[in-house]
């Protein structure tokens, strides 16, 4: 009996540091924080309705995970909007996203191929209404699928924890990308994949994913701007 009670103390207690974790990384990815700000641990407690073991749990997650960071006597601090960690970032997506369809090549099954160029199909190359948000959700969730079809499924995670980690300044660029260029690049990459033509798939995902420094400083002074002076993103 105690037993049981123990298992489902467990299970309520790890329930909690999830819901703490989701609710402060989505704080982290949006910059609710301002960068290099110094987390109240005592005020984020109270406001998430927590004690502060699994708050602290939760933080020490995503200090791990880089979306904050620790400071030994000083506690956690939001990572700053840094240009030079963005553009690691860009080439690490990069890089991923290419071994991992070099694998796909050889891995996918043409109904996932197929279902694939539906979604693209259903989602059009017209922004139409969607914001910067759905927007980049929706290419978040192309590529993750993309990915998904390698059979890798470390690589995925990583992925996702890239995609999550650029996601702030995607918001900003993804007002400055003609959709339906992009659109058509994920679809040659997908047409690649089906004719089995790896040539093809990787060079399109070059080009697709690849960002210059420049262009990242200059969406971060964007961020810094938006972040300090918010406006409604929709």
């Amino acid at each position: 009996m105690n037993s049981q009670a123990g298992i489902n103390l467990d299970i309520s207690s790890d329930s909690i540091v999830d819901r703490v974790y989701e609710q402060l990384k989505a704080m982290a990815i949006s910059y609710e924080f301002k960068p290099g700000e110094r987390l109240n641990e005592g005020e984020l407690a109270k406001r998430l309705g927590v004690s502060r073991t699994p708050l602290r749990e939760a933080l020490n997650r995503l200090n791990t995970e880089g979306f904050l960071r620790f400071t030994p006597g000083k506690g956690f601090f939001c990572r700053e909007l840094d240009a030079h960690e963005i553009f690691d970032l860009y080439e690490l997506r990069k890089s991923l996203e290419i071994a991992s369809v070099r694998l796909a090549i050889k891995r996918a099954k043409d109904e996932d191929i197929d279902a694939l160029l539906a979604f693209l199909q259903a989602t059009g190359p017209d922004p139409g209404e969607r914001s910067s948000v759905e927007l980049v959700e929706l290419d978040e969730t192309f590529h993750e699928r993309l990915m998904a079809m390698s059979g890798n499924a470390e690589m995925l995670r990583v992925l996702r924890n890239v995609n999550a980690r650029i996601r702030f300044v995607r918001w900003i660029d993804m007002d400055r990308i003609n959709r339906s260029n992009t659109q058509a690049e994920h679809r040659a990459v997908v047409e690649g994949l089906k004719a089995r033509d790896e040539e093809t798939c990787v060079t399109v995902l070059e080009k697709h994913i690849d960002r210059r420094l420049d262009r990242i400083t200059s969406a971060i002074k964007e961020g810094y701007a938006q972040i300090y002076m918010p406006a409604a993103r929709g």
